[in-house]
């Protein structure tokens, strides 16, 4: 498999791609920093300049032994370098194109610059999440860049080489973070079809517009956060925190604000390692708010393999095991 140029989604896609078992060669401007790269690992790193005719022949030479391509450039970009899917296909006739752009490679702002930001505002997605009478929210890199992007372009990068594998006939595979992100949002539209969404933040059920849906401060500055959706978690956080029996029916939104500020109350009085401990084995979903540094020490995770320790990032996922 090949990836070229682009950041972000692009080489995130193909880095999964790699976890999944491909064989990932990366081509790299020349001058790009060997290591820089945070999403470089399980790949090889070929550095071309693809502005001269001879790194143009030497990733076609790479294309001709490839099944995919993953390419993360602007709109044309990729044709005009000699490198566009006819040409590649001329290399390889079965081969899976990947496109991964914001705005997709069709459409009035198809040529224009954006980031993720950008493009989930775009789709309504950054609308949705923040507080009540508060501003959108920016939910890192994770809706649009990863989400809506990387994730949709693995999904049909694979779905394709399927196809192309069965037909001996390559595939272009689109892949527009508006698109993905606004897939993303597929519930939500839904709901809001059907009269079940209000189309404010912080107003619904999962967007911190109910208390038992949201986090709350500890005694030591720190966080859990609650999901007590069904009404038997519901009634586990009743009885655990020792709420007042007018808390056990939340059916009236008029006693939300009081139920809000009791939940705020009883969870400032304990640190969050204290809470963590009371409900440890309590089906209330309930779990501590981690930081990014305290992660890869939880015991669950720890125990999982889920952050690799030899350099504390993320380990490969989903894992796949062959039946027996």
């Amino acid at each position: 498999m090949l990836e070229l140029g682009g950041i972000g989604p692009a080489p995130f896609a193909a880095m999964m791609l790699a976890d999944l078992g491909a064989e990932v060669v990366a081509v790299t401007r020349v001058d790009d920093p060997v290591g820089a790269d945070p999403l470089a690992q399980g790949k090889r790193r070929v550095p071309l300049d693809l502005r001269h005719p001879d790194g143009v022949a030497a990733a076609l030479d790479l294309v001709s032994g490839s099944q995919i391509l993953i390419e993360g450039f602007r709109p044309g970009t990729a044709e005009r370098l000699g490198l566009g899917p006819e040409d590649c296909w001329r290399r390889s006739p079965a081969l899976v194109y990947g496109r991964m752009t914001g705005w997709g490679q069709s459409g009035p702002l198809a040529a224009t610059a954006g980031h993720d930001i950008n493009y989930i505002g775009l789709t309504g997605a950054l609308h949705a999440i923040g507080r009540a009478g508060q501003p959108p929210s920016v939910p890192l890199y994770l809706v649009g860049d990863l989400g809506g992007g990387a994730m949709f372009l693995v999904a049909g990068v694979l779905a394709a080489l399927h196809v192309a594998t069965a037909t001996g006939t390559g595939r272009v595979v689109d892949a527009a973070i508006v698109d993905g992100a606004a897939r993303l949002m597929t519930p939500a539209f839904a709901a809001l079809a059907s009269g079940d969404w209000v189309d404010e933040r912080g107003v619904n059920l999962l967007d911190s517009g109910r208390p038992w849906y949201d986090v709350y401060a500890t005694s030591d500055g720190k966080w859990v956060s609650v999901g007590a959706i069904e009404d038997r978690f519901y009634a586990e956080l009743v009885r655990v925190l020792e709420l007042p029996a007018e808390f056990a029916c939340r059916d009236d939104p008029a006693g939300w604000p009081a139920l809000r500020a009791t939940l705020a109350e009883r969870f400032a009085a304990r640190t969050r390692a204290e809470w963590e401990r009371i409900f440890t084995g309590v089906d209330a979903c309930v779990a501590p708010v981690l930081s990014l540094a305290e992660a890869p020490d939880h015991p669950h995770l720890r125990e999982r393999g889920t952050f690799t320790h030899t350099e504390g990032r993320p380990a490969a996922a989903p894992r796949i095991t062959a039946a027996p």
